[in-house]
């Protein structure tokens, strides 16, 4: 017979810690029970645990100080206030496990414990890898740069618990894929990992998006439909451009995480649910909340840990390793039998070009070097590498009275070039998507085609 798991209860209220034992003894668990912190302390170093799970307060202290001295060891979740999200993004970013609220939700609790379970079982069945011993084409998120191999040991910590994660980088670098690896190293791996491009949905479908709706609760509602939120059940899921929502959607975000329950649109109750909440955007949200643009409430519970991926100019001793692993990929796509190699004219321009678009500039850029070169090697020509945009003081510079005197060209040109160049990179770095590209420039779709159009780009 399998042996059960063992679960500390750390809690002064005697009704609070009997709920939970019962709770996790129905689930099969074997159970002990603390009242301060000083006799957790003693059990946690004279027993082996499986999970932990304690109050905030207690009479001889915090159960922060738990959590501190003990996450590295098993699960520890902590049980805050009703409402208090500054305790219960504190305890996250201190190690904690998860978090649940008073009162307890029994259900909320029993898929917790779980979580907690398949994570402790899958670091006992297989040890964390060293740094050294891991593979440096961990889930793709190649290189040997230090900034990568940063992120891989930070994404290896973030999948033994359950906080909400930001992250944080420029357009083509990487954040879907280190949410991704977040997931499928985390226990809820083998449940959904559902992206959304919070930019992409129209305003007035964002609700119903999210939460699901009910049949007949608006035009168009034939049957009851359920949201991404419901499609992510016991999974993760990834908001991506998450600072593209609008404020009146920020709110409604707000309550679902806070309550980890989701009213479908018609509907008459909440459902729970059971989710982690991975976001991106390649925008600064202290920026956004500064100028009113986000909200400081969902900033804070979204951004318990911020995951920073690193721009491709950080980490130009990848490049290399990296168009090797794209020309491999992209090379049977395109009919060839092996893929070409580049010679060191090539490597020395990828090496030392900006790449404003990163890793997907680079992707791009090498997809178009298949198509030109011939043979089995592709040189510095194949590549057709643009002049990066020039800084505002490179810009400013060529724009000044002096050359514009000089007779170098009128001052509509000059305008209509950096114009045009910009219009292009944006279409580049978003794969020719105009509605993104748009949101890119800052301007709307309409106004995008319109200047394509002008500037003859094609």
């Amino acid at each position: 017979m399998p042996i059960a798991a063992t679960a500390l209860i750390v809690d002064d209220e005697a009704d609070i810690r009997e709920l939970v034992e019962l709770t996790l003894m129905r689930m099969g668990l074997k159970t002990q029970a603390a009242s301060t912190v000083a006799e957790a302390r003693a059990l946690l170093q004279k027993h082996a645990f499986d999970f932990c799970i304690t109050d905030m307060r207690l009479p001889d202290g915090r159960g922060m100080e738990l959590v501190v001295e003990f996450h590295q060891r098993l699960p520890i979740a902590v049980i805050t206030a009703y409402g208090s999200a500054e305790m219960a993004v504190e305890s996250l970013k201190a190690g904690a496990f998860d978090c649940v609220s008073k009162p307890v939700d029994l259900g909320v609790l029993r898929r917790l414990v779980d979580s907690a379970l398949k994570l402790k079982g899958s670091a006992t069945a297989a040890p964390a890898k060293t740094a050294a011993s891991a593979p440096q084409d961990d889930g793709g998120l190649l290189g040997h740069a230090a900034g990568i191999q940063q992120l891989r040991a930070l994404i290896e910590r973030l999948a033994r618990n359950q906080a909400p994660v930001h992250i944080t980088g420029e357009s083509g670098t990487g954040k879907e894929l280190t949410a991704r690896l977040i997931h499928s190293k985390s226990p809820r791996a083998p449940q959904p990992f559902v992206p959304v491009n919070c930019g992409a949905i129209p305003t007035e479908l964002m609700e119903s998006e999210f939460f699901g709706h009910k049949k007949g609760s608006f035009t168009g509602a034939v049957k009851d439909k359920q949201g991404l939120f419901q499609a992510a059940e016991g999974g993760t899921l990834f908001l991506d451009e998450v600072a593209d929502l609008p404020l009146h959607m920020q709110v409604k975000l707000l309550r679902a995480v806070q309550e980890r329950a989701v009213r479908p649109v018609g509907g008459d109750a909440e459902q729970a649910v059971n989710v982690r909440i991975i976001s991106a955007t390649h925008k600064n949200l202290n920026d956004l909340v500064a100028k009113g643009a986000f909200r400081q409430d969902l900033y804070y519970r979204l951004n318990v840990i911020e995951v920073r991926t690193p721009p491709l100019r950080e980490r130009r001793e990848d490049i290399p390793l990296l168009a090797t692993a794209i020309l491999a990929r992209l090379a049977p796509a395109n009919g060839l039998p092996k893929p070409p190699r580049l010679d060191q004219s090539a490597t020395d321009a990828l090496v030392s070009y900006g790449f404003p678009g990163n890793v997907r500039e680079l992707e791009n850029t090498l997809e178009r070097a298949l198509a030109l070169c011939d043979g089995d090697r592709i040189r510095a020509s194949d590549l057709q590498l643009r002049p990066c945009a020039p800084t505002p003081a490179e810009g400013a510079a060529s724009l000044s009275p002096r050359n514009l005197a000089l007779g170098t060209a009128p001052l509509d040109s000059h305008v209509e070039e950096l114009e045009k160049q910009a219009i292009h990179d944006a279409l580049d770095k978003t794969r020719w998507n105009k509605t993104k590209a748009a949101e890119m420039l800052g301007m709307s779709f309409r106004s995008l085609r319109y200047r394509i159009k002008k500037l003859g780009i094609e």
